[in-house]
This record gives structure tokens, C-alpha cells and sequence, in this order.
């Protein structure tokens, strides 16, 4: 069976292939240059969409970590209240979001 990830946003492993490390470079990007320009925090969940994006990304893969991302983003809205939702673990498609 697959090991679990870790929960912790911060770590997060490097991505296999060239397609998720050309996508983890893009989230970077995003996060270094764009996600600034914000004027402050706007996610309602934890860890933040593009943490949860690199690291679906890095554990799942380009194909899956990207599916997984933009399922998150779609979360994004006033009809979701947010709270604590993982990356899940190798294997798996889903996590129960915790409030």
C-alpha cells in the first residue's frame, strides 16, 4: 500500500516527471510574483489553493494533481464554508473536509 503524505503544508516532496515539475515551477511562480498582488489572504480553506496545487501535484502527479487542484479550486466560493482539507494520500481521490 501506499505511505501516507504528511499533513503539514510545508512539506512538500519533489515532483516526479517533467510535466509536474513544469507545473510545480508555475504555481511557484504564481505564488512568488501573483499571489501578492492580492492585498491578503482570500482562501477560506487550509492549507491555502496553491499549497494544496503543488503539493497534489508533487505526491499525485501532473494528470491527477492537476484534476485535484481545479476540483479545489471549484470549492472556491461562498456556497463552501472551507476549513482543513489535505491532499490526499497516494491512492486515494478524496478527503473529508474538516471545518
Amino acid at each position: 500500500m501506499c505511505e501516507p503524505i504528511s499533513d503539514d503544508p510545508q512539506v512538500i516532496p519533489q515532483p516526479k516527471g517533467p510535466a509536474a515539475k513544469t507545473l510545480a515551477g508555475a504555481v511557484r511562480f504564481y505564488q512568488k510574483y501573483l499571489s501578492g498582488l492580492k492585498m491578503g489572504s482570500t482562501c477560506r480553506f487550509d492549507p491555502v489553493c496553491s499549497t494544496y496545487a503543488l503539493k497534489s501535484v508533487s505526491v499525485h502527479g501532473a494528470v491527477k494533481g492537476t484534476v485535484l487542484a481545479a476540483v479545489r479550486l471549484a470549492k472556491c466560493g461562498p456556497w463552501h464554508p472551507g476549513g482543513f482539507d489535505p491532499v490526499p494520500n497516494p491512492g486515494y481521490w478524496s478527503t473529508e473536509t474538516v471545518r
